[in-house]
């Protein structure tokens, strides 16, 4: 019902900044939870940011906190992650994922989502 199309990544160094997006198809963009999580290779897939259908609640992970910002534009069908700061760490592919409405205490449950992106590719030189 929903499909994901995730980009801006690419490579920047240390400290640097970069957007990502996440262009979601449909009508009811307003009514969904979007989430953004990373992998790196070997690790598992990890919670980073999410913002509520709502628009009223935010969630990050510890290691994000102060540097990166989720937001959503519902005009656009779009939820994006400003991450500034970047660090060698930040490194991995980032998943954008979606659920319908939900409540705003489960965003980070990577299995609570129904949709994913196919991934882009953020890498961070030192």
């Amino acid at each position: 019902q929903v499909q994901l199309v995730e980009s801006g990544g690419g490579l920047v160094q240390a400290g640097g900044s970069l957007r990502l997006s996440c262009a979601a198809s449909g009508r009811t963009f307003s009514s969904y939870t979007m989430g953004w999580f990373r992998q790196a290779p070997g690790k598992e897939r990890d919670f980073i940011a999410a913002i509520h259908w709502s628009g009223g609640s935010t969630d990050y992970a510890d290691s994000v906190k102060g540097r990166f910002t989720i937001s959503r534009d519902n005009a656009k069908n779009t939820v994006y992650l400003q991450m500034n700061s970047l660090k060698p760490e930040d490194t991995a592919v980032y998943y954008c994922a979606a659920r319908f409405r939900g409540t705003a205490q489960a965003m980070g449950n990577i299995p609570w989502y129904n949709y994913w992106g196919q991934g882009t590719q953020v890498t961070v030189s030192s």
